[in-house]
């Protein structure tokens, strides 16, 4: 933590100050925002408890992910709008994609177009 100071002596030091420290064994430390995702692999992380207030330190090496805002939209779901809503194929994953996934909407959005 700092160096030249023996770590025996830098854990008194803190236990006297009121301040408890825990290794957490983690194998991955995913932190999620509203676009993306920053993975930090092979991490350290230290769990640190002052007065009361939890606080985690994370060292590790650090990826980011793009997240898919997309809904999953499966083959069964097509086939059944396009059989409800009697249309192409096509048409039905498209009006599914529009409605963000939601059946229902899709088949009702392709009956107010006829």
């Amino acid at each position: 933590m700092f160096p030249g100071v023996n770590p025996r002596q830098m854990q008194q030091a803190m236990k006297r100050m009121g301040i408890q420290q825990q290794e957490i064994d983690a194998t991955e430390v995913i932190i999620r925002t509203a676009d993306k995702e920053i993975v930090i692999t092979n991490p350290q992380v230290s769990k640190i408890n002052m007065m009361g207030q939890q606080t985690y330190q994370i060292v590790g090496e650090e990826h980011e992910r793009e997240i898919s805002t997309a809904p999953s939209i499966s083959e069964e779901d097509i086939k059944t709008v396009a059989e409800q809503a009697n249309v192409e194929l096509d048409a039905a994953k498209k009006a599914l994609e529009k409605a963000n996934g939601d059946i229902a909407q899709a088949i009702i959005d392709l009956q107010k177009t006829d």
